[in-house]
């Protein structure tokens, strides 16, 4: 049975294909909505791209018919199955006691109205946990927008444990490789943790590559940049790092972890020591954490510079090789790096539209993008270069995602089939006692 959806605007400034994504059905937007999104539509950010492209649909269904009677979509390739929408202004009121100059409370509205009148099913979509609430109250039923989301709780780790027997690890290790187990399914790339049965303190270790269970390579991720790894995990994210098979990694872990370390310290080996790449370049999402301070002055590097200063504060420790170096000899190799073009800083909004060919790309704090601007930045890598995402699902600023819909979680579950991919999850914060304590109990 079809149904009828009715959409709150952050469903639209989340993704501008939202329209677009409720198959057959109808989709109902207030007028409340398209008041708000002119709000947003001078913006030169993700949400402004969002509304502008939303806008410029709809004004497009407009040559073909009435908005109030409903235009049919074009989501479909077959036209029976094409959805429609139509665009709706608020009459009446809620209850005696709803405030109607509240744009919530007329979205709210639209959705009641149909309800009394449509013989179908209505359902309200909003992002806004607040409003699922008011909704749920109003006895309208509501749901989030599920589209782009994955399961959190199941999220791709990277690692498989398989229990084995000590003569099956002994084989392992004497041939070099095994085949997949029948029964068991590995990703490209996958870590795979053989588990003796009878002694759970035997354990080894391999990777699915080419289509079979693979040794570690003797010696590879040991020692990369200046640092040696605390943990397995972290020497199976420098081999993943390391790899030039592998284009594009994703590190996901808590505070601590490492993650932007190892990312560097991979980029310093390979583009500064090796020359495997042309230069590092270095981004991250400008969402700040709390109440920002405002307008920075300076120009463009000047006001970077604030928000790289986790990526100058990892650098300086890798080049400092354990405290040896003097603190003014380490900023002095840094600027000669941003000098000589060997390392570059920049803002997301700039990755837009280039090519970028032959670089180290790291995204720093990856977790506060959208599926669309993950696919905007994964799809700048040019011929030889290799990006890599790092973040923590669960320290997201923006507040239009969560752990299940941010660009970060987004690609692990989408990409973990691919063969240029590889991921792990670093789940043991290694900064310091004090910063591992703070994760578990903070």
């Amino acid at each position: 049975m079809k149904k009828t959806y009715v959409l709150d605007t952050n469903v639209i400034l989340h993704s501008a294909q939202a329209l677009n994504s409720f198959e057959d059905n109808e989709v109902v937007i207030p007028m409340t909505v398209i008041e708000e999104l002119d709000k947003f539509k001078r913006n030169q950010d993700e949400l402004g791209r969002n509304t502008r492209q939303a806008i410029r649909q709809i004004d497009a269904l407009r040559q073909k018919g009435s908005l109030a009677k409903g235009v049919k979509l074009d989501n479909s390739l077959n036209p029976r199955k094409c959805g429609s929408l139509r665009v709706m202004v608020s009459e009446g009121r809620l209850s005696g006691s709803s405030d109607m100059s509240v744009p919530d409370n007329r979205i709210l509205n639209v959705a009641k109205m149909l309800m009394e009148h449509e013989k179908r099913p209505v359902i309200f979509i909003t992002k806004d946990l607040n409003l699922r609430l008011k909704a749920d109250a109003l006895g309208i039923p509501v749901e989030d927008f599920e589209c782009e989301q994955v399961n959190s709780d199941e999220l791709y780790s990277g690692v498989l444990t398989i229990p084995a027997t000590a003569d099956l690890m002994d084989r392992f290790h004497r041939d070099g490789f095994l085949e997949i187990p029948k029964g068991v399914t590995l990703y490209p790339n996958e870590f795979v943790m053989f588990a003796d049965k009878l002694n759970e303190h035997h354990t080894t270790v391999g990777w699915c590559r080419h289509g079979r269970i693979e040794v570690l390579p003797n010696g590879a991720g040991e020692h990369v940049g200046g640092i040696t790894p605390r943990s397995l995990e972290q020497r199976m994210a420098l081999l993943l790092l390391t790899d030039p098979e592998i284009q594009v990694v994703s590190l996901v872990g808590q505070a601590g972890s490492g993650k932007t370390l190892l990312a560097l310290a991979a980029a310093v080996e390979q583009a500064v020591n090796n020359n495997l790449y042309e230069r590092i370049l270095v981004s991250r999402p400008i969402v700040p954490m709390g109440k920002d301070i405002g307008y920075m002055p300076g120009g463009k590097d000047e006001k970077l510079s604030v928000w790289m200063q986790p990526i100058y504060d990892n650098l300086e420790f890798l080049m400092q090789n354990g405290g040896k170096k003097d603190p003014q000899t380490v900023r002095r190799r840094l600027d000669d790096m941003r000098r000589y073009h060997q390392l570059e800083l920049e803002a997301l909004t700039y990755i837009r539209g280039r090519s970028i060919p032959r670089q180290f790309i790291i995204v720093d704090e990856a977790q506060n993008l959208t599926p669309h601007e993950v696919k905007t930045i994964v799809s700048r890598a040019g011929m030889g270069s290799k990006m890599i995402l790092t973040g923590d699902p669960a320290q997201i600023d923006n507040p239009y995602l969560d752990a299940s819909s941010n660009g970060l979680s987004y690609l692990v579950e989408r990409f973990k089939p691919v063969e240029l991919h590889g991921h792990i999850t670093l789940k043991k914060s290694e900064r310091s006692p004090l910063a591992a304590a703070a994760a578990a109990n903070l």
